[in-house]
């Protein structure tokens, strides 16, 4: 496979998935500001903080007003992780990976454009937003569905899974950190009520509250929900998950090609890491520290498997 087409397929589902983080920030933002509307604009900063754009929305804008940052969240162009920026350059990647698609996969990437267009066209009021964050997600569900259903188990879906776990890997690291040191207002609301709404909402904010409900009933806690979002192989966004599939999908590019690169050899050491990790050690010696190494090595590893699988050439 062409390098270039290697790149093309995996960065289209990055930004698919960056989309889907997005809205699931503004929703988990929305709920935060309804139910504490005296601390909405601290809400919104943090928000901007974990998609990582609050210095340039600060460039357009002098105060995290909800209408400004959900709008920047969503439709500003000069914003490139926001939705309206991330489906463009999805669809333009699968143009020009067309080829490598299944007929389906291409057909519902270009819907999945022309909704978010039509939704996205103009403003959207505090009213419309739940339903609009809605068609982000099922939109975002039928390519993911589409390439489950109609790809072959190829190098092209490996790619295309790389893409997604590594986007994935990254949100999770990065809403993790930014509810630590962002959301908690003051170290003496550790383990208070105020605490565990704010660690529940980090659930919700990526689809995971009922699987955690489902496995560990009422008992909402700081070390349970951060277990859970770090080390649990069962929870799809969880960093040991997505790390795992990354490893998987590389392995496979491995017996494919007959070629061992460096970027196996770095995602096999994160899974090593992660697999001997214990929560009650990472908060002992900091979770901040050890969310920092994480998108450290996540970072690094795509700059590997780009360099590896030569995606500008």
């Amino acid at each position: 496979m062409l390098g270039k087409t290697a790149g093309g397929l995996t960065w289209m589902f990055r930004y698919l998935e960056r989309c889907e983080t997005m809205s699931r920030l503004i929703e988990t933002g929305f709920r935060n500001a309804l139910t504490r509307p005296t601390t909405a604009a601290d809400e919104w900063a943090a928000v901007l903080d974990a998609a990582g754009v609050r210095t340039a929305y600060l460039e357009r804008h002098q105060s995290f007003e909800q209408s400004a940052v959900v709008d920047f969240l969503l439709r500003d162009c000069n914003n490139p992780s926001s939705v309206m920026s991330c489906i463009e350059h999805a669809r333009n990647n699968a143009r020009l990976v067309r080829t490598a698609l299944s007929r389906e996969v291409w057909e519902v990437t270009n819907d999945c454009w022309m909704t978010l267009k039509g939704a996205l066209g103009h403003k959207v009021r505090d009213r419309d937003l739940p339903a609009v964050l809605s068609i982000i997600r099922q939109q975002n569900a039928l390519v993911r569905g589409a390439t489950h259903g109609t790809m072959l188990r190829n190098d092209i879906f490996n790619f295309c899974r790389i893409g997604t776990f590594m986007e994935r890997a990254d949100a999770t690291a990065r809403i993790l950190d930014v509810k630590y040191y962002v959301l908690l207002p003051s170290i003496s609301h550790i383990g208070s009520a105020l605490d565990n709404v704010q660690w529940e909402n980090i659930l919700r904010s990526v689809g995971a509250h009922s699987s955690y409900r489902w496995l560990n009933g009422p008992d909402i806690s700081a070390l349970g929900i951060a277990e859970f979002l770090i080390l649990d192989h069962r929870m799809p966004r969880s960093l040991s998950f997505c790390i795992d599939k990354v490893a998987s999908n590389l392995r496979y590019l491995e017996k494919e090609y007959a070629t061992r690169n460096p970027s196996q050899e770095k995602v096999e050491a994160m899974v090593t890491l992660l697999a001997d990790a214990k929560i009650d050690e990472i908060f002992d010696e900091g979770l901040h520290e050890f969310i920092l190494d994480v998108l450290a090595d996540i970072s690094e590893l795509s700059a590997m498997i780009e360099t590896d699988y030569r995606f500008y050439e």
